[in-house]
């Protein structure tokens, strides 16, 4: 296993680069049980920053499996009014937000799908209101994970789980950098190449992006106005933060009305502990149309059913196919990893940051920008090393932006 000083690092990491923990500042931690080790860790380094509270949410895969299996339907219906409150009162009072993720890809794979489209329904629509703290950067919030013996070994199911276990450890801690000497040096200058990935593409200000690739040939307009952000993220406090650990992409918003044709997935999507492979969506004027899917086409259904923006798309990333995690060779079956070797696009809500002026926005203003609303936002990945983009500028002149799955762009500044 890891050893100790390794894991205290990967813990600073997470508090310093990923929170940026502020003394005197709360601290939420989402954490499952298999990794209770690592999060003692973290709430050790936590209070030796100065934090005045810790609380940790604590989930385990087995009474998580129990409770669907055995919970009545109006158990499941139902989200809790005191974890709303209890999310509300730390956001409301600037905590910051870090969630630890281990969960077994396969974890639901024999619920019915309905069951858990009903669970997360619920909580999503309890969750509004926090979730605009986060989904507006009021709050600073970040997402790292561990491995759980049961993700283990379904990336390497020819090990034993222990063996799984270490491999999966290493492959994390090199794609986050805490193979590094400084890993928070290391972040802070690829935080510096993400900014001027976007602030190219924010100067080029393009109208649509075109995606061609296998199975794929989509238009994708872009709203006036939009925003292209990625790497570290501001806090209203002006603290800066990392939401996601890893992080490959630059990312925007598309119009709600304005994607046309079909996409295919090129990696599996884990979609609350099921799988969905080898997918593909027709939209026309922003809508999904169509849909197939070699698996979990009845989990994609419920999710597509979620309501009317489950269908319209909040997100379009760009990661170039060297990234650390494309280059691992691995599919992680998790949403965090996968998408940061791949392009990528999510159904749901859209970021509001990704509009000028958006995070001081009512719905109604939102709308009438194009920017979409739902109470879901799934990532899924499109990108390989076939895919090919082009930017159509206001002027009608193309020009490539992604050719063999690699920017095609001059990111450099150079």
């Amino acid at each position: 296993m890891v050893n100790q000083q390794t894991q205290e690092k990967y813990a600073e990491l997470a508090l310093r680069t990923g929170v940026n923990l502020q003394k005197g500042q709360a601290l939420m931690i989402n954490a499952s049980i298999e990794g209770a080790a690592f999060t003692k860790i973290v709430v050790r380094k936590a209070y030796e920053l100065g934090a005045k509270d810790v609380h940790i949410n604590w989930t385990d895969d087995e009474l998580t499996l129990l409770r669907y299996e055995n919970a009545p339907d109006e158990v499941i219906a139902d989200y809790p009014e005191w974890r709303v409150k209890l999310y509300d009162t730390f956001a409301e009072d600037g905590a910051a937000v870090l969630n630890i993720r281990s969960t077994n890809p396969d974890l639901l794979k024999d619920i019915d799908p309905l069951r858990v489209a009903t669970a997360n329904k619920a909580a999503a629509e309890a969750m509004k209101n926090f979730r605009k703290y986060t989904m507006n950067d009021k709050i600073p919030w970040s997402i790292i994970s561990i491995p759980s013996g049961d993700w283990a070994q379904k990336i390497y199911p020819e090990l034993t789980k222990e063996d799984a276990m270490e491999n999966l450890w290493e492959a994390i801690l090199k794609i986050v950098r805490v193979d590094q000497d400084d890993p928070n040096a290391a972040w802070d200058a690829h935080n510096a190449t993400l900014k001027t990935a976007r602030e190219v593409l924010n100067d080029r200000n393009y109208k649509k992006l075109i995606f061609k690739a296998p199975g794929t040939d989509l238009e994708l307009e872009l709203p006036e106005g939009h925003i292209w952000k990625g790497g570290s993220a501001v806090a209203e406090t002006g603290v800066t933060f990392n939401p996601n650990m890893p992080t490959e992409e630059v990312f925007s918003l598309p119009h709600k009305y304005g994607v046309n044709g079909t996409v295919s997935s090129t990696k599996p999507l884990n979609y609350g502990g099921s799988l969905i492979d080898k997918f593909s969506l027709t939209f026309k004027d922003g809508q999904v149309v169509d849909f197939k899917a070699e698996q979990g086409e009845q989990v994609l259904k419920h999710l597509l059913d979620s309501d009317e923006g489950a269908r319209r798309l909040g997100e379009v990333a760009l990661v170039p196919h060297e990234s650390p995690v494309s280059q691992s060779g691995l599919i992680f079956y998790n949403t965090l990893f996968d998408e940061n070797a791949s392009c990528h696009i999510a159904l749901g809500k859209a970021y509001p940051t990704n509009l000028e002026g958006g995070s001081s926005m009512g719905d109604a203003d939102l709308d009438k920008h194009g920017v979409n609303d739902s109470l879901i936002h799934v990532d899924f990945m499109i990108g390989s090393e076939e895919m090919d983009i082009d930017g159509v500028k206001y002027d009608g002149t193309t020009e490539p932006v992604f050719r063999n799955g690699t920017w095609a762009l001059n990111i450099k500044g150079e």
